[in-house]
Protein backbone atom coordinates (compact mmCIF):
# COMPACT_ATOMS: atom_id res chain seq x y z
CA UNK A 1 0.00 0.00 0.00
CA UNK A 2 1.35 3.43 -0.89
CA UNK A 3 1.69 6.15 1.73
CA UNK A 4 -0.62 8.49 -0.22
CA UNK A 5 -3.27 5.82 -0.69
CA UNK A 6 -3.07 4.96 2.99
CA UNK A 7 -3.52 8.59 4.09
CA UNK A 8 -6.45 9.18 1.72
CA UNK A 9 -8.15 5.98 2.86
CA UNK A 10 -7.67 6.86 6.53
CA UNK A 11 -9.06 10.38 6.14
CA UNK A 12 -11.96 9.23 3.94
CA UNK A 13 -12.85 6.46 6.39
CA UNK A 14 -13.25 9.09 9.11
CA UNK A 15 -15.33 11.39 6.88
CA UNK A 16 -12.68 14.14 7.03
CA UNK A 17 -12.47 14.92 3.30
CA UNK A 18 -14.90 17.55 2.00
CA UNK A 19 -13.60 17.77 -1.55
CA UNK A 20 -11.60 15.66 -3.99
CA UNK A 21 -9.65 17.20 -6.86
CA UNK A 22 -8.18 15.14 -9.67
CA UNK A 23 -6.22 15.94 -12.82
CA UNK A 24 -6.63 13.12 -15.32
CA UNK A 25 -3.96 12.46 -17.88
CA UNK A 26 -5.32 10.21 -20.67
CA UNK A 27 -2.77 7.41 -20.64
CA UNK A 28 -3.63 3.71 -20.57
CA UNK A 29 -1.21 1.83 -18.34
CA UNK A 30 -3.00 -1.49 -17.95
CA UNK A 31 -2.13 -1.84 -14.26
CA UNK A 32 -1.40 0.24 -11.23
CA UNK A 33 -2.45 1.16 -7.74
CA UNK A 34 -5.53 2.99 -6.62
CA UNK A 35 -5.50 6.24 -4.66
CA UNK A 36 -8.16 4.74 -2.39
CA UNK A 37 -6.35 1.49 -1.66
CA UNK A 38 -7.39 0.03 1.68
CA UNK A 39 -10.84 1.66 1.71
CA UNK A 40 -13.56 -0.92 2.25
CA UNK A 41 -16.68 1.26 1.88
CA UNK A 42 -17.85 3.23 -1.13
CA UNK A 43 -17.29 7.01 -1.06
CA UNK A 44 -20.33 9.05 -2.03
CA UNK A 45 -19.30 12.03 -4.19
CA UNK A 46 -21.00 14.44 -6.57
CA UNK A 47 -19.27 16.11 -9.49
CA UNK A 48 -19.02 19.85 -8.78
CA UNK A 49 -16.80 21.14 -11.59
CA UNK A 50 -14.87 20.08 -14.67
CA UNK A 51 -12.30 21.84 -16.81
CA UNK A 52 -10.49 20.54 -19.86
CA UNK A 53 -7.13 21.79 -21.08
CA UNK A 54 -5.54 21.98 -24.52
CA UNK A 55 -3.02 19.29 -23.56
CA UNK A 56 -5.93 16.78 -23.18
CA UNK A 57 -5.79 16.77 -19.38
CA UNK A 58 -9.04 17.16 -17.46
CA UNK A 59 -9.56 18.69 -14.01
CA UNK A 60 -12.39 17.19 -11.94
CA UNK A 61 -13.64 18.51 -8.60
CA UNK A 62 -15.94 16.34 -6.53
CA UNK A 63 -17.72 17.29 -3.31
CA UNK A 64 -18.58 14.83 -0.60
CA UNK A 65 -22.22 13.80 -0.90
CA UNK A 66 -22.28 12.04 2.47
Amino acid sequence: MTILGSIVAQLARQGLIDEYQFVLNPVALGAGRTLFEGLEDEISMKLAMTRSFGNRKVFLRYESAG
